[in-house]
């Protein structure tokens, strides 16, 4: 199985896996959040992460989302990931958001490698933008000619 770990500081993993399960309810028993908590150490980081890892088997699998690349989390769970043979098949991308995390727990069983990264990230990128409300009263005026 290919498993989707959300990881981060503080709550936010664990956030985004609630919201995730409100558009892929039927996939979120594959999905692992992980934090690094307010006031813990990266030792404490990786016990907590090994810990959500122990159900892993070994022909299982992982894509990895993190909230910043270079963080503590991140390279805290590529090390673990290295320490149980995981990190070499792994996906890893950074800079997470829903727009990504949905696509990455609908496509992780469908799509491979650069096909799977160009597409989750695309989604993720494009997401990102200004959303502009005009009003009602600019709608109007262009009515009065």
């Amino acid at each position: 199985m290919k498993y989707l770990i959300l990881v981060s500081h503080g709550g936010f993993a664990q956030g985004l896996k609630t919201s995730l399960a409100m558009f892929a309810e039927d996939k979120i028993d594959q999905v692992i959040a992980v934090g690094l908590e307010n006031g813990k150490s990266v030792d404490d980081f990786a016990q907590s992460f090994r810990a959500a890892l122990s159900e892993l088997k070994e022909e299982d699998s992982v894509v990895v989302l993190a909230d910043i690349v270079g963080g503590s989390p991140l390279t805290t769970a590529c090390n673990v990931l290295a320490e149980l043979g995981k990190l070499d098949d792994a996906v890893v991308l950074g800079g997470m958001n829903l727009p990504m995390a949905v696509n990455a727990v609908v496509m992780k069983d469908m799509l491979e490698g650069s096909d799977f990264v160009t597409t989750v990230l695309g989604e993720a990128t494009s997401a990102l933008q200004e959303f502009k409300v005009t009003s009602d009263d600019e709608d109007d005026d262009d009515d009065d000619i």
